[in-house]
């Protein structure tokens, strides 16, 4: 089926699906209301969420500093 290019997620149980070395972590972070507003413009900028915004500048910003 795989192959075949058919949709084999009706044969998966993705409610334990995880990714391995992917664990999640909760945090609570305050952040002023300007900066808040400032996010939110350049993730509706680029497409993305909120939280997606600020998961891809984390990252940007640790791969550039390595």
């Amino acid at each position: 089926m795989h192959d075949a290019g058919e949709d084999l997620t009706g044969h998966l149980d993705l409610t334990k699906a995880s990714r391995p070395g992917r664990d999640v972590q909760r945090v609570n972070v305050d952040f002023p209301v300007d900066l808040l507003d400032a996010i939110d413009r350049e993730a509706k900028r680029i497409g993305v969420s909120r939280q997606a915004f600020i998961k891809l500048r984390l990252a940007d910003t640790l791969t550039a500093s390595r």
